[in-house]
C-alpha cells in the first residue's frame, strides 16, 4: 500500500511539472474554439433582445413590459441549466468527459437553428412565445454540460501548474463566442434599419449558430479523453452510484466556494458584457452602434484579460488573483456608469474596455472550482455548484437589474456588480487563510 501511495506521488508530481507540450496546445485550441463556437449560440439571443421584445409579444405590450418579458425568456436558459449539467456530470463522472463534451455542443446547435425559423407572435400568436421560450430550454440543459465539461476536459489535460491558463484559455474561448455575436450585432445595427432588422435581419444570426455548432461538433471528434479520467477509469477509481450525492453528502465546504464566485462570475458577464449594451441605450440614450462597439471592444478586452488573469493564477494563487480581480472590476465598472450618469459620452469605449479587462477575472473562477473538488466527482461537482448557481444568479439578474434601473437609475447595474464583488473577496480572503485541498 505504501508502494502504491509513493508510485501515486511520484506520478502526481510528474503530472504536476511535465512541461506544457504541442498537444497541450492542440487540446487547448480545439476546446476554445468550439467552445466559442457553442457560446456564440447561447448569447446571440440578448443582443437581439429589443427586436425579439416586439417580434414575439403582442404590439400593444409597452416597450419595458416586453423587454422584461424577453429578458425573462433569456434567463429561463439559465433556470434550465442545471438539469443539464446535473444529468451530463453525472454520466461524464462515469463514462468519460469526452462523450459529453460531445454532445453538449449538439444539443445546442439544433435549438438555435431552429430560433431562427420560428414564426412570430403575428404569424402565430401566443405560440410563437411559448416556441421560443421551449428552445431556450433546451439550449440552457446544453450549455449546462458544456461550460463546466469544458474546464473539467482542459484542466485534466494539462499541466497541474498551467491549470490556471488552461481554465482561463478556456474562458476565454467562450468569450470569443460573445464577440462574434457582439461584431455581429455592430454590424447589423449600422447597416440595416429598425424595421429591417425585425423584417427579416434578425433570423440571420441564429441562422449562422446553427452552421457553427455543427462545425464545433465536427471539431471535438479529434480530442481524446482526458489522462485523469482514464487513469481512474483503468485504476477502476470512477465514481460509483450518483456522485452528486457524494458532493453534497461530503463536499458541501466546495459547494459554497463555486457557487459565491460563481455569483461574481454572473454578474461579470451577464450585466457587463451581455446586458450594458441594451441598458445604456435605455438609461442613457447612446446610440446603438455605439452602444455595441464599445461592447465589442470590452469583450475582446474581457478575452485578454481572461489570459491574464489565468497566467496570473498559476503566477500568484487563486486567492490573490481572484482578490485583486474583484476589487478591479468594482472600480471599474462604477466609474464607468458614473461617466455615463454624468451626461458624458466621450470615453465610453475606453472606459467600457478597462471594465472588460477586469471582468476577466472570471477566468480565475473556474480554477477555483477545479481545486475544490477531487477528480472522481469533479464534474458532477463543479457542474451542480456552477449551474445551480447560474441558475439563481444567472436567472434572476437580467429581470432584477431590469427592474433595479426603472427604480432606482442608471447607476444601478454598477451598484449589482459591486456588490458581487464584494462576496468574491470576502471568498478570495477567506482562501488566503486556508487554501482549497485539491489545488
Amino acid at each position: 500500500m505504501r508502494a502504491m501511495a509513493t508510485e501515486s506521488g511520484a506520478a502526481r508530481l510528474a503530472a504536476m511539472h511535465r512541461p506544457f507540450d504541442r498537444g497541450d496546445a492542440r487540446t487547448l485550441g480545439l476546446s476554445a474554439l468550439g467552445g466559442a463556437l457553442e457560446f456564440y449560440d447561447f448569447v446571440v439571443f440578448v443582443f437581439f433582445a429589443k427586436a425579439l421584445g416586439h417580434l414575439f409579444f403582442p404590439p400593444d405590450t409597452a416597450p419595458w413590459l416586453a423587454q422584461l418579458q424577453t429578458y425573462g425568456i433569456f434567463a429561463t436558459g439559465y433556470l434550465a441549466r442545471p438539469l443539464g449539467g446535473i444529468v451530463m456530470a453525472h454520466f461524464g463522472d462515469l463514462v468519460g468527459r469526452k462523450r459529453m463534451f460531445t454532445l453538449s455542443v449538439f444539443l445546442m446547435s439544433v435549438p438555435t437553428l431552429l430560433i431562427a425559423l420560428l414564426p412570430t407572435y403575428a404569424q402565430a400568436g401566443v405560440l410563437a412565445p411559448l416556441l421560443l421560450l421551449l428552445l431556450r430550454i433546451v439550449q440552457g440543459i446544453a450549455v449546462g454540460g458544456e461550460v463546466p465539461g469544458a474546464w473539467v476536459f482542459v484542466a485534466e489535460h494539462v499541466p497541474r501548474n498551467r491549470v490556471g491558463f488552461a481554465c482561463a484559455s478556456l474562458t476565454a474561448g467562450l468569450t470569443v463566442g460573445i464577440l462574434i455575436g457582439s461584431l455581429l450585432a455592430a454590424w447589423i445595427n449600422a447597416r440595416y434599419s429598425e424595421a429591417e432588422v425585425q423584417g427579416w435581419v434578425w433570423r440571420v444570426p441564429f441562422l449562422l449558430g446553427g452552421a457553427f455548432g455543427l462545425l464545433a461538433v465536427y471539431l471535438r471528434r479529434w480530442l481524446s479523453e482526458t489522462p485523469v479520467f482514464a487513469e481512474m477509469r483503468e485504476r477502476r477509481e470512477l465514481a460509483e452510484g450518483y456522485p452528486v450525492r457524494e458532493v453534497l453528502a461530503r463536499h458541501r465546504g466546495g459547494v459554497a466556494i463555486s457557487m459565491l464566485v460563481s455569483w461574481m462570475l454572473t454578474a461579470a458577464i451577464v450585466v457587463m458584457i451581455l446586458m450594458t449594451p441594451t441598458l445604456v441605450q435605455e438609461a442613457f440614450a447612446l446610440p446603438a452602434a455605439l452602444a455595441f462597439r464599445g461592447n465589442s471592444v470590452a469583450t475582446a478586452a474581457l478575452a485578454v484579460g481572461c489570459l491574464a488573469f489565468g497566467w496570473a493564477t498559476d503566477r500568484f494563487g487563486v486567492a490573490r488573483t481572484l482578490l485583486v480581480g474583484a476589487i478591479g472590476l468594482a472600480a471599474a465598472s462604477c466609474l464607468l456608469y458614473a461617466h455615463l450618469a454624468a451626461g458624458a459620452q466621450s470615453q465610453f469605449v475606453p472606459l467600457y474596455a478597462l471594465a472588460g479587462f477586469f471582468a476577466g477575472t472570471v477566468g480565475t473562477v473556474p480554477a477555483v472550482m477545479i481545486a475544490a473538488f477531487p477528480p472522481a466527482v469533479r464534474f458532477s461537482g463543479l457542474s451542480f455548484s456552477y449551474n445551480v448557481a447560474y441558475a439563481v444568479f444567472g436567472g434572476i439578474t437580467p429581470p432584477l437589474v431590469g427592474w433595479l434601473s426603472a427604480s432606482l437609475g442608471g447607476m444601478a447595474p454598477a451598484y449589482y456588480v459591486t456588490l458581487t464583488c464584494a462576496i468574491g473577496a470576502a471568498v478570495a480572503i477567506a482562501l488566503l487563510q486556508r487554501p482549497l485541498p485539491h489545488g
